[in-house]
Order: C-alpha cells, then structure tokens, then sequence
C-alpha cells in the first residue's frame, strides 16, 4: 500500500482565449469571482488571504508567469498551480493540488486523506464548473 496521497490534477478546455482565462484566475477580482474572495496580487512572493468558508487562509504567491503559469502556496501544506495553454479559440487550464502528505493535519483540524477527496469533488464539482461559466460567458 502507497505511504502517498496523489495531487489533484484536474484538466479542462474553456470555449474563451488565454488571455480571459487568465484574467480569471490571476487577478483578485477573478478568483472571488468563481473561487473565493481574497486580496490577491499577481506579484510573486506576495502574501494573501483566501477567506474560505473554513475560515481565512494564508497564501503566497510562489511563481508567476503571464499568462501561462500561477503557482501559490494556500494555508501550511499546499501549492495550488495553475496552468494555461493557448488553443487558439480556446484554453486547456489545469489545476494541480499538491502538497498532500497522510500524515498530516490541516490547520483545520482534519486529516490530509479526509480533505483530499473532498477537495477533489469540490474541484470537479463546484468550483471549476463556476470558472467555466465566468470565463466563457
């Protein structure tokens, strides 16, 4: 049996250009809009707040890369990458989760292996669902 939790990887084509996806999930205005509100600035190794219905999470901007690549550290234990590629018409995002360990507990209390598979479900679920509709409408 693996001593591993796998990272969220979760790709999807938006009907929009690059540069609307971007737009959407790189700056603050954006993200409160499909994912959370926060004070998000695309400047790396900027500190922010999501305000998660759990409660405020601290994140750091840890790589930023117009307008192919945002990667942002969120709470103690994960990154958040996301990814973009011209299509031309169209956008391939994908979302990589990682940071998952079965040995340890969110600042929420719950265990990794707990939260990874709701966090996948609300990924795939809700909140890339609520990004598709921002972005393509």
């Amino acid at each position: 049996m693996s001593n591993t939790i796998p990272d969220i990887v979760q790709t999807q084509v938006f009907n929009a250009p690059l540069q609307k996806v971007w737009d959407a999930v790189a700056t603050a205005d954006g993200i409160a809009a499909w994912f959370m509100p926060n004070d998000f600035q695309p400047v790396a190794g900027h500190a922010f707040t999501i305000h998660s219905p759990y409660g405020d999470s601290p994140c750091v901007v840890q790589e930023i890369d117009p307008p192919n690549r945002l990667v942002f550290k969120w709470g103690k234990d994960w990154v958040i990458t996301f990814a973009l590629k011209d299509l031309g018409e169209t956008t391939e995002f994908t979302l990589i989760h990682s940071g998952w360990s079965p040995d340890t507990v969110t600042e929420f209390g719950e265990s990794h292996a707990v939260v990874r598979d709701r966090m996948n479900q609300g990924w795939d679920s809700s909140v890339l669902p609520k990004l598709k509709e921002y972005v393509e409408a």
